[in-house]
């Protein structure tokens, strides 16, 4: 079973590539990399409030495929991600108000991986969230 399990996570992982190389082309490898390492992370972190897809969750959880939402946020987003949030926030039009839980167990590589998993995947974007520019937003954070 455990066998099994590992050919799956591999399988699913060369699909993420191929997806990522086909649909995406101007994608950099390093890109790729960092959407397939994000992948994993954001289905054990994110993907219960997120969804699968990132749809979110009705009017409880905000969906992360506003590209322009990331545009906007993007100097913020690595600190939502690592400190939580609680407040309004407006997201493709639609107003939600509920706590997101802070992350404090995720390095700042892993929330680079997840940030490019997201905006590469569910955003539409090939743009990487590199460590650097994690590290820095999480110095600057408010």
């Amino acid at each position: 079973m455990r066998l099994l399990n590992i050919f799956a996570i591999l399988g699913m992982t060369i699909l993420s590539l191929a997806h990522l190389a086909s649909c995406h082309s101007n994608l950099n490898i390093e890109t790729a990399q960092y959407a397939v390492n994000g992948q994993k992370l954001y289905m054990t972190n994110c993907q219960n409030c997120h969804g699968a897809k990132g749809e979110g969750l009705g009017k409880l959880y905000p969906p992360l495929t506003d590209a322009k939402f990331f545009e906007e946020n993007r100097a913020q987003l690595s600190c939502i991600v690592r400190h939580g949030m609680q407040g309004e926030i407006t997201v493709n039009g639609q107003t939600f108000n509920e706590k997101m839980p802070a992350n404090p167990q995720l390095s700042e590589l892993d929330i680079a991986y997840i940030l490019t998993y997201i905006t590469t995947n569910f955003a539409k974007s090939d743009s990487i969230y590199s460590h650097e520019e994690v590290q820095k937003a999480l110095k600057d954070c408010k």
